[in-house]
């Protein structure tokens, strides 16, 4: 798959971090298909009743309303459906606990949110490949980036 082609989600109840993530997006791929979801419960409605085609990669956030990213995650984890669903974790949290609870749940790569829009662009950059790297792949690969 080439990351022109990529349908990208991001699961964030921040208005001003979906589009500043939009921005990096299209900043990286331009073509690219976003979209996004601000709350725990549109996201998975979302993934579960979608008829079309789901997105190859999810970036979530963990602190959402209704349902937070560690629900979302397991969730999304244990559907068969979904099950395969690359998942980066997208938040301020730097909680080595969490983290590894996360990986261990499923989740594929962990970027702690960035400061400013060079970084958020930098670690988007490298993630994208990650991912894409890991959807044909039944061995999960598990990578923290920090900017």
């Amino acid at each position: 798959m080439k990351i022109t082609e990529l349908n990208i989600l991001l699961a964030d109840d921040d208005a001003d971090d979906c589009l500043f993530f939009k921005e990096a997006i299209n900043t990286l791929i331009p073509a690219t298909n976003f979209s996004a979801v601000h709350d725990g419960d549109q996201l998975m409605q979302l993934l579960t009743n979608e008829t079309g085609r789901l997105p190859d990669v999810l970036f979530l956030d963990l602190n959402m309303p209704r349902k937070n990213g560690f629900e979302c995650l397991t969730e999304i984890k244990q559907h068969k459906k979904l099950k395969n669903l690359p998942v980066v974790i997208f938040s301020t949290s730097s909680a080595y606990d969490n983290i590894n609870v996360l990986f261990k749940t499923g989740a594929d790569v962990y970027i702690r949110k960035p400061s400013n829009f060079e970084q958020l662009v930098q670690v988007i950059k490298y993630a994208l490949p990650m991912t894409a790297e890991n959807i044909p792949s039944k061995a999960k690969l598990k990578y923290v980036l920090n900017a």
